[in-house]
Order: structure tokens, then C-alpha cells, then sequence
């Protein structure tokens, strides 16, 4: 099991690398609207049962301590976590969208996976201001378990200290690395969008607009998020109460 501190932390506490933006800001890649309508969900009674199982919310041992990749992820204090903002199945009217489509909802802080028969696995997220700046589609082109993180340049010169990660060096995995447990990556086409779905250690940034990064999940939550979803699966982004169609009629034509 892997408890050490990476020696090129230079004295970065804990603290102050898991509130760090996983994502760059700049030279980041537009996702392109689609049209794709806003989806409603709501939550069943928890003692009712259908053929991929309860709907509700998980239990919550699920956010137990867990022994993962050779690191301990601490367990989440969960029940300080607002109940919707658990992971749950709720019965969501999904539109035609494939099984394994990933919806996030940024307004509401919410990521669904859509499942047959009218349901979705839903997780609480905490979007920052990257997360906010873009909307549309893109496809999940590499998942990465415990993820090395590469700090982008922009961040470098705000944090010095940040240097020894730079230059491609990158900070090794573990628990002090902002991309937590996995990542997901986002494309569109062959091209990196430098957008990402990661963990967090941050259990009280979840259902929150926080200051930096993309799309952040519990770690727990993230390692089932990573299980769920197939590669190549569609990732639809939506932002506040706008249809994604009125934002393609609305966009200045190229």
C-alpha cells in the first residue's frame, strides 16, 4: 500500500494541491453545441427495485475507506454530504440517448449515466470555472487510473512551486494529485479538449461552484464512474436551463 509523500512535493501541503484546478484554462479546444434537450430526472422511493437494481440511494458503506491502485482512500464523513448529492439511481427520461451516455448537468451539479429502461446512475459534481465555460458533446477517449497530473503553464506562473511538475514532468499518482483516483478525457475527434472527469479528495467541494478545475466526483464515486462507463462514450454537457438546440441556433455561423 502506498502512503508515502511524493519528495518533489517541495513542501506543497495536501491542502493547498487539492484545491488546484485539474484543468487548464486556456488553449482549450471548443466542445461543439449539439442538440440535445435538457432531460429530467427524478428520484424513486429507495425500496423500489428494478432488473439493474434499487433506486435510491447507495449504501453508505460505499463511501467506506477502500484499498484501490495500492493507495487507502480515506473514507467520506457521507453523512455531511447533502443526500442528493450521493450516488443514486433515479428514473430519468433520457430522450433516445445510447445506454452509457454521460450527461453533466453543471447548473444543478449533478453527472448522470444513462441505463436501459428509463434510469440513470446519478453523482454529485462540483464544477469550476472551466466547467462553466463550455457546452456540447465530446467523446471519452482515454480513462486513466490514478492519473499522473501535468499542471498547465497558466498555473505554473501563478504557482512557482508548481515548477517541478512542469516541462512534461508531471506529479506522479497519489492521494495529493488533483486528478485523484481516475480521469476520464474528453475529445472531440482526435483532439484533446483538455477537458476531464476526475476525483477529488475534496468531499465538501461536491454540489459547489468551486474556484478552479472541470468536472469533479468524490474519489469514491469516480472509481464507479470509471467502471460504468465504456470507452468511446458520448459525454453531453449542458449548462444551466438552455436547450443545447437553441444554443446551435444562436451560435455565430463560421
Amino acid at each position: 500500500m502506498k502512503t508515502r509523500s511524493n519528495p518533489l512535493l517541495l513542501g506543497v501541503s495536501l491542502a493547498a494541491l487539492a484545491t488546484l484546478g485539474a484543468c487548464t484554462t486556456q488553449n482549450r479546444a471548443s466542445i461543439n453545441p449539439v442538440g440535445v434537450p435538457m432531460a429530467q430526472a427524478y428520484v424513486a422511493p429507495a425500496e423500489t427495485v428494478i432488473s439493474g437494481g434499487p433506486l435510491g440511494p447507495v449504501e453508505l458503506t460505499a463511501y467506506g475507506a477502500m484499498e484501490d491502485g495500492g493507495f487507502k482512500l480515506p473514507a467520506i464523513p457521507i453523512s455531511k454530504v447533502d443526500e442528493k448529492y450521493r450516488r443514486q439511481r433515479v428514473f430519468y427520461a433520457s430522450e433516445g440517448m445510447e445506454p452509457g451516455t454521460v450527461v453533466v448537468d453543471t447548473a444543478n451539479h449533478f453527472l448522470y449515466v444513462v441505463e436501459p429502461r428509463g434510469t440513470a446512475m446519478r453523482y454529485g459534481i462540483g464544477v469550476g470555472k472551466a466547467g462553466f465555460s463550455w457546452a456540447g458533446e465530446a467523446d471519452i477517449k482515454d480513462k486513466q487510473h490514478w492519473p499522473k497530473w501535468f499542471p498547465p503553464a497558466e498555473m505554473i506562473q501563478r504557482r512557482p512551486e508548481l515548477k517541478p511538475y512542469g516541462n512534461e514532468v508531471g506529479m506522479e499518482p497519489g492521494l495529493m494529485n488533483p486528478l485523484g483516483a481516475r480521469a476520464l478525457y474528453l475529445y472531440q475527434g482526435n483532439k484533446d479538449t483538455l477537458y476531464r472527469l476526475h476525483g477529488t479528495p475534496e468531499w465538501w467541494s461536491i454540489g459547489k461552484s468551486v474556484s478552479s478545475g472541470c468536472i469533479r466526483l468524490m474519489n469514491q464515486d469516480i472509481v464507479d464512474l470509471y467502471e460504468r462507463v465504456p470507452m468511446n462514450a458520448r459525454v453531453v454537457v449542458l449548462q444551466g436551463k438552455e436547450r443545447l438546440a437553441d444554443r446551435r441556433r444562436t451560435a455565430p455561423q463560421s
